[in-house]
């Protein structure tokens, strides 16, 4: 399974996992990652706030998290367009209720400002970072990209045709 999503976060805006998940799935195709692993955690702002503290000794919640498994690993699939079988790219952890406040700033919905931020998780974790203005550019460049890219609807199925019965000759 390429992408898995978790939600913990009973108080926090509603959004279902699956709908991350379908997400997550078109970022992981658009950066050619389609067999990639890749865990999603919705949570609240006090998980988040532990986890920032924890790993990145910064004592106040954020909007994304990412854990790298192997930076090297995931940019070499990405930029090969191998498919990413076998790449297990590591965990994203996205606050709902950041992501709530930051939409409502924004003027955009819940959903359009998690995509962008689990663009923002995945990038890190495949190596990209925003350290200096030229990394910066390219990683605004590439998470619009995933963006409008996993933005587009899927065609509408195609219905099957209603089987007729035959009767017997």
């Amino acid at each position: 399974m390429p992408a898995d999503v978790r939600r913990n976060a009973k108080r926090s805006p509603a959004l279902a996992a699956s709908t991350v998940k379908r997400v997550a799935t078109q970022l992981l195709a658009e950066l050619g990652l389609a067999d990639a692993e890749l865990s999603v955690l919705l949570t609240d702002d006090a998980t988040i706030h532990r986890l920032n503290l924890e790993w990145r000794k910064q004592d106040k919640p954020t909007d994304v998290l990412a854990f790298p498994i192997d930076e090297r690993a995931g940019r070499a699939a990405h930029e090969r367009k191998t498919g990413g079988r076998d790449v297990v790219l590591g965990d994203v952890a996205i606050s709902l209720d950041t992501a709530a406040r930051q939409a409502r700033s924004r003027k955009r919905d819940l959903m359009s400002e998690v995509r962008f931020l689990l663009a923002h998780g995945v990038l890190h974790l495949i190596g990209f970072d925003h350290g200096t203005p030229r990394e910066k550019k390219e990683m605004v460049a590439l998470t619009r990209r995933l963006v409008r890219a996993s933005s587009t609807k899927a065609p509408p199925a195609r219905r099957a045709r209603k089987a007729t019965r035959r009767s017997p000759a």
